[in-house]
């Protein structure tokens, strides 16, 4: 994900470029991605760090209109492993779903996992 500073200097050059000191300089900018995925990386960063660099922390976050997709088009080929595994991922990204390990990471249902023993067979 962008670094919240990104999002300034973004801001700023639209700005710059249209003379406009409204928001993105007046433009409508879509900003796309499944956020609890996509926490910002800060290298040797605490996970406070991480938070405050994200874009839910940025100053222009507040004047953000927030649209979410509602339907999952994935699972619209009705496939059942699909459907199960797009259920899953939902209910852990609502945290219904977690089982952790020791370190804290999530561990994922072997259901849903498999291995692939060369780079051809992904």
């Amino acid at each position: 994900m962008m670094h919240k500073h990104g999002l300034k200097a973004v801001n700023r050059t639209l700005q710059d470029l249209r003379g406009n000191k409204d928001l993105m300089g007046g433009l409508i900018v879509v900003l796309a991605g499944d956020f609890p995925q996509t926490l910002t990386v800060i290298p040797r960063g605490t996970m406070a760090d991480e938070i405050k660099a994200c874009l839910k922390s940025s100053h222009l976050w507040k004047q953000m209109k927030v649209m979410k997709l509602t339907t999952n088009m994935r699972i619209q080929n009705n496939c059942q492993n699909s459907q199960r595994f797009s259920s899953y991922l939902l209910k852990i990204g609502d945290r219904q779903q977690l089982t952790t390990t020791e370190n804290g990471k999530i561990r994922l249902s072997n259901e849903f996992c498999k291995i692939c023993p060369t780079s051809e067979n992904l």
